[in-house]
C-alpha cells in the first residue's frame, strides 16, 4: 500500500506499514496510526494524535494536536459527490476526541477539547468543550 510524499511520517508510530494508505499528507511527530487507515492528499495532522484502525480521512481535513480519532471514523469532504462540487474544509481542533464509527460531514469545525460520541453523525460545527451524541449529533443534555 502506498506512502506517497508524506511529510513527518518518520516520527510516527504505526503497526503495519503495508496496511495503511498515506497520500501526500503531513503528519506530526508522535502520532500513532492504526491499521487500514487512509489519509488523503493535503491532509494535515498535528502532533501526538491517535488515529485508530479503519479511519478514513480524505482531502480537505485539518487535524490539530493531541486529537483522538476512534476506529471506523469517516470524514466526508463533499455533500453531493456526483455534482462535481469542490472539497469543503473540515477542521478538528486541538484535544478533540471522536468516538468509534462517527461520521463527520464536510465544512464543519470540531472545537478544542470537544467530544463526539461513538456513532454520532456530525452535521454542523461543534463548539469547544462541547459533547455531542446521536444522529444527527446534538449537544448532550439538549432536547
Amino acid at each position: 500500500m502506498p506512502v506517497i510524499n508524506t511529510e513527518g511520517f518518520e516520527g510516527c508510530h504505526y503497526h503495519h506499514m503495508d496496511l495503511i494508505n498515506l497520500y501526500e499528507c503531513e503528519i506530526g511527530e508522535g502520532t500513532k496510526i492504526g491499521t487500514f487507515v487512509e489519509i488523503g492528499r493535503g491532509v494535515k495532522i498535528g502532533r501526538n494524535c491517535k488515529i485508530q484502525s479503519f479511519a478514513f480521512i480524505p482531502e480537505g481535513v485539518v487535524i490539530g494536536d493531541n486529537v483522538f480519532i476512534g476506529p471506523h471514523v469517516v470524514f466526508c469532504n463533499v455533500k453531493f459527490p456526483m455534482t462535481g462540487e469542490k472539497y469543503q474544509a473540515t477542521v478538528v481542533m486541538d484535544g478533540a476526541k471522536i468516538g468509534a464509527g462517527a461520521v463527520i460531514l464536510p465544512g464543519i469545525t470540531i472545537g478544542e477539547d470537544a467530544v463526539v460520541g461513538a456513532g454520532a453523525v456530525v452535521t454542523k460545527s461543534v463548539g469547544s468543550w462541547e459533547t455531542v451524541v446521536g444522529n444527527p449529533a446534538r449537544v448532550q443534555g439538549e432536547d
